[in-house]
């Protein structure tokens, strides 16, 4: 078990926030049919097109606009969807679905079988549900089971130029969205680990890096001190990827999650 928040044991997941009773349609229904379906839910502009369990394409509501009542939906939905998997972090599928434009990512396990959808709305209920101090509170009960310490807990300001980040790379697009909220004063402390004096990010990266960007020197943060130096695991990835300061977190313009997929390549 890892430590740190931003070590994916504490992230939010996809499986956690998307629905999992999904509605779907058959390829071969046609324009009437779904579009009689669209008009009697309320809660529907579009589904997910499988054969079995298998997705094999999503129509919208505008895919048929226009088109003839009796046409079968294979010949007019997406065949190129883009899905998500049930273990990716609910940012990442924010990021997703920021960048692609939709407003429902489809979530398929292993086998390329739907098990879920999450969308636009599920990811801002999850990030309504942020780092809060019953999740540092879990933290520090973690840290002291692990190295039976007995660790305290504060709440104060934090130099920038002496934190040591346990976690390579950050994404461009999310560090606009801690840019805006820095602005407007709406940016959520950190969590940092006191290591006997060496400060270890758990929590924030895209909000420390932001902050860098900005020009701002320090931030507030909850900080767990422990009471003495213990060999915690993130010190060890820091290690490992010669992170030292701030300068090394490498910014990512945009880079696709590894689980992500399209239909065409679960289909191979």
């Amino acid at each position: 078990m890892d430590e740190a928040f931003d070590h994916d044991g504490d992230k939010p997941r996809v499986k956690d926030y998307m629905t999992r009773d999904v509605s779907t349609v058959s390829p071969d229904l046609t324009v009437r049919e779904v579009s009689e379906r669209i008009v009697e839910s309320q809660d529907h502009n579009g589904f997910p097109v499988t054969e079995g369990r298998s997705v094999v394409g999503f129509v919208s509501a505008r895919d048929l606009l226009l088109k003839e009542p009796s046409e079968p939906i294979f010949k007019i939905m997406a065949d190129e969807l883009i899905v998500a998997h049930p273990d990716m972090k609910v940012t990442d599928a924010a990021r997703v679905i920021l960048r692609s434009g939709i407003h429902k990512l489809p979530v398929v396990d292993d086998a390329g079988n739907l098990v879920g959808i999450i969308s636009n709305s599920d990811v801002i209920r999850s990030q309504i549900e942020r780092a809060t101090p019953e999740k540092v509170g879990k933290l520090k009960r973690t840290l002291e089971s692990i190295h039976g310490v007995e660790a305290t807990e504060e709440r104060r300001s934090v130099d920038l130029d002496v934190l040591t980040p346990t976690q390579g790379k950050v994404y461009q697009d999310e560090l606009e969205g801690r840019k805006y909220e820095l602005e407007r004063g709406l940016t959520e402390p950190l969590v940092v680990i006191d290591n006997e004096g060496d400060l270890l990010i758990a929590d924030g990266h895209h909000r420390v890096k932001a902050a860098q960007q900005a020009g701002i020197d320090e931030m507030d943060a909850y900080v767990i001190v422990l009471p003495k130096r213990v060999d915690l695991g993130m010190a060890r990835t820091a290690e490992k990827e010669h992170l030292e300061d701030l300068n090394d977190i490498t910014v990512v313009d945009y880079a696709r999650h590894p689980l992500v997929e399209t239909i065409d390549r679960l289909n191979e």
